[in-house]
């Protein structure tokens, strides 16, 4: 998987382009909606879940078990294919420290001379131009840190609360917050966010086997630069045939300031930069570059990556399940949900009439996202409902609690040995798309003994 003359500078190209998309798609993914329902959203505010212009209530929170197995399973599937490719390609922190760092402060405000070198100190005095720079970053944070609340406050409602903020001083404090952190972590802590905090580097090492795509110096044809135990022997090796030439290029434009030559490093972004600038020394010499993104197996055995293997497939089998279950929560999800619950009163019988009622606490909840009107039949035939007399009307995410009384005046059991529970299927819909939101829930009625009835 080498590179050759006509791919210099291809890996850089790629970055910049995958970063424009992923900032691209994570900004108007909070715009993306139809009617009331957004493609993702978890509103604290309005005890919602949004997934795929579907509307989960809280009671339907189980939907994120599939979620949470994609995201860390994906994890794990990605990390096994490429390493740290999600560092080094679509990482928001590696992209805010390559817009600030090469753009803003290199191509926009010249503070420093070629993004090639990273080691570079950035120019002495300068200070117009580095308050400009800080404040532009400023802004820039302010925009990624509403863009990050979008998420859990949609646009609609958070650009009606920016407005007023007295009363709505959590959003403010989180905003503020993101907003700090960002400036302090971008141009501050920079790189050693991703080589001392983010905890990625360090359970990487666990999923990694030979056959992992990483960026890695081929030193059977450029030569060995550390012993061992990562002692520098020299800058360039020593062997007749050994193809680096010590320019220390990849060393330079390391954004984590390691040296690609020295082998594997918990530091390593797979950013790839060190790959491109060793394709435009060895370009000169008409030879491949020395550094890759390839497998450690692929460089000892001169073969191919080997993406297929029983890990991988592994993940890639369960990532298949957990997306297959969660489209299928997606697209039959209920719109209405009811909860019964028995009361502590047992049945009452009429001395009159000799009927038998139960009681029950019905719990209706409106998880469309239209108003609707509902009510609801009882399977026995022999039953009816004696209350509520009324239709039950609720607005979108409204919930209610019922008193429910169920009334038979029928002979259902002869049995005079005890309480007799008889089963019962409840059917709850709505009005008016009885055919669409309707719900069933499975129910015991008590029936007495037929002395009780006799007294």
């Amino acid at each position: 998987m080498s590179s050759t003359p006509q791919n210099k500078g291809s890996y850089t190209k790629k970055r910049y382009l995958l970063f424009v998309i992923v900032t691209f798609v994570i900004f108007i993914i909070p715009f993306m909606k139809i009617d009331e329902r957004h493609l993702l959203l978890l509103s604290f505010e309005k005890k919602q879940f949004h997934l795929f212009f579907t509307i989960f209530d809280m009671q339907e929170l189980s939907i994120i078990t599939p979620l949470l197995i994609l995201l860390f399973v994906g994890v794990f599937f990605i990390t096994a294919l490429g390493g740290r490719v999600w560092c080094g390609w679509a990482c928001p922190q590696t992209i805010f420290r390559v817009l600030f760092r090469d753009f803003i402060q290199t191509k926009l405000l010249k503070l420093y001379k070629t993004v090639k070198n990273k080691r570079e100190h950035i120019q002495k005095g300068a200070y117009f131009r580095k308050f400009v720079a800080v404040a532009i970053w400023v802004c820039l944070s302010l925009v990624a840190a509403s863009n990050f609340m979008w998420y859990f406050v949609p646009p609609e409602d958070f650009f009606v609360y920016v407005q007023d903020l007295e009363n709505h001083k959590v959003l403010m404090t989180f905003i503020i917050g993101i907003t700090t952190f960002l400036v302090y972590d971008i141009i501050f802590l920079k790189e050693n966010f991703c080589t001392y905090v983010c905890p990625y580097a360090r359970i990487q090492s666990v999923m990694f086997d030979e056959d992992t795509v990483q960026t890695i110096y081929n030193d059977k044809r450029g030569g060995v630069i550390y012993d061992k135990d990562g002692n520098l022997i020299s800058s360039k090796p020593k062997g007749e045939n050994d193809e680096c030439i010590g320019c220390e290029a990849c060393v330079k434009i390391c954004p984590t300031h390691i040296d690609i030559r020295k082998g594997m490093q918990l530091e390593c972004i797979n950013c790839l930069e060190c790959a491109d600038a060793c394709t435009e020394i060895m370009d000169k010499l008409s030879k491949e570059t020395l550094v890759s993104w390839t497998s450690p197996n692929a460089i000892l055995n001169n073969t191919k990556v080997k993406f297929a293997r029983f890990r991988t497939i592994g993940y890639g089998v369960v990532l298949v399940i957990a997306l297959c279950i969660l489209l299928y929560r997606s697209f039959t999800k209920e719109h209405m949900v009811l909860n019964i619950h028995t009361t502590t009163q047992s049945y009452a019988i009429s001395k009159d009439t000799k009927s038998v009622e139960n009681f029950y606490v019905f719990l209706f909840r409106n998880t469309d996202s239209k108003d609707h009107t509902y009510y609801f039949e009882v399977s026995n035939p022999d039953i009816t409902i004696k209350k509520p007399e009324k239709h039950i009307f609720l607005k979108a995410g409204q919930q209610t609690k019922e008193i429910v009384i169920l009334h038979t005046d029928k002979i259902l059991v002869e049995n005079n040995s005890g309480t007799t529970p008889i089963p019962i299927t409840i059917k709850a819909y709505a009005i008016d798309n009885k055919e669409e939101i309707h719900t069933s829930k499975k129910a015991v009625f008590p029936y007495p003994r037929i002395s009780e009835l006799a007294k």
